[in-house]
């Protein structure tokens, strides 16, 4: 294993870095703004953009007047330098979009499938993915990798999603294996919910802190667990698969034991509730806007569900003793604050743990934005191991 601690080419590699990552933060630099940023000297600070500019990552975009004396070269981050594309795929749905290397989106694309019987679930993404690539005038060998994103988890040794019961044509063996070969280019398969979290630590609510759980819940619920920045998965790749998990006092009889969380706050059973308590609506997001909108009708559902999915939040902070949790999905979303307010308040009831608890603040589809996300981790890491392996 070689060493590189402190050697100038490892010296090269962290300016350029930190010098990159300010210009996809603020968009356009001059050099005399990324001196103040950074600490480098002048005489530094031009020899990292020449690198940068060399390598094609850079450009000049024009000039600044800054008063007297010369104008200043404004620089920022070639967008055409490289390309990710994003895919969400859900058991009726799937969404892609395509990214340069500043995170802009340059084309979405979509379309409804079901993947219960779905007979060739890796022709219907290849053909969103393609159209969308076509869309954004990208070729697929240019966008590395792809991210895909599934409820589930990705077992590479036997090229199987497994968890996805209610999607039996994703979860044949064999179909990522598909797919990677039609598509001629890396693919990445992450859980949905962990492309969630990543996106809410990039963008949303979580930020400033140190780590968070992010609870999903809408089709069914899952959880994904941040440590300071990584996503912890567990030995199988299975950690956050709270669906199984059991919760003791919520059985349909009384002597019931427990029952799994799944079928405690799945889409169905949030909707059973609500027609039990007298709430109309024809999905979870109906109902949930029912009762809010009549509080003397939905009280009742919206306190018995806040009581269910606390009870299963306070089992995860029992073990995790995260600074925050993030509640996310469908139900959470479409509760607003009102939900969020009586989870937290059956929470402390029920734990002395005070995690900060939080609603998402992703706009628009979270889990596309996080494997939008992941997308450009690694490729911004292959741009700058590609040229910096360079002898």
């Amino acid at each position: 294993m070689s060493r590189r601690t402190g050697t100038p080419r490892l010296l090269r590699e962290i300016n350029d870095r930190a010098a990159l990552g300010l210009l996809l933060k603020h968009g356009s630099m001059t050099r005399p703004q990324l001196v103040a940023a950074t600490g480098l000297s002048k005489p530094t600070a031009s020899e990292v953009l020449n690198r940068l500019m060399e390598s094609g990552l850079v450009s000049q975009t024009g000039t600044v007047s800054g008063g007297r004396g010369p104008s200043a070269q404004v620089y920022e981050v070639n967008p055409d330098a490289g390309f990710v594309i994003g895919v969400d795929v859900t058991p009726t749905r799937v969404v892609a979009a395509v990214a340069d290397v500043t995170g802009r989106t340059v084309a979405t694309g979509s379309t409804s499938l079901d993947l219960r019987d779905e007979r060739d679930p890796a022709g219907a993404v290849l053909s969103v993915v393609r159209r969308t690539a076509r869309r954004a005038r990208v070729a697929l060998t240019a966008a590395r990798p792809v991210v895909i994103a599934s409820p589930g988890v990705y077992d590479r040794r036997s090229d199987q999603v497994r968890h996805v019961e209610h999607m039996p044509a994703w979860a044949r063996p064999g179909v990522i294996g598909d797919l990677t070969r039609r598509l001629g280019v890396d693919v990445v398969v992450e859980n949905d919910v962990n492309a969630a979290a990543v996106a809410e630590r990039a963008h949303g609510a979580a930020t400033e802190v140190g780590s968070f759980a992010l609870l999903w819940v809408g089709t069914g619920p899952g959880l994904a667990i941040d440590l300071g920045g990584t996503l912890h998965r567990g030995n199988s790749g299975g950690a956050g698969e709270i669906g199984y998990m059991p919760l003791p006092g919520f059985g349909e009889h009384p002597h019931d034991p427990s029952t799994e969380f799944q079928t405690l706050v799945h889409d169905e059973a949030v909707l059973e509730l609500g027609h039990r308590y007298g709430v109309p609506g024809g999905s979870t997001p109906d109902v949930l806007e029912a009762a809010l909108r009549d509080p003397s009708q939905g009280k009742a559902f919206l306190d018995e569900l806040a009581a269910r999915l606390a009870t299963g939040t306070a089992m995860i902070v029992s073990v995790l003793d995260p600074e925050m949790v993030v509640l996310a999905g469908p139900t959470c979303t479409a509760g607003g604050e009102p939900l969020r307010s009586l989870i937290e308040a059956r929470l402390h009831e029920l734990t002395p743990l005070r995690p900060e608890l939080q609603l998402s603040t992703v706009h628009g589809n979270a889990v596309l934005a996080g494997t939008v996300e992941l997308g450009l981790q690694a490729l911004r890491d292959t741009l700058f191991s590609s040229r910096h392996d360079q002898p």
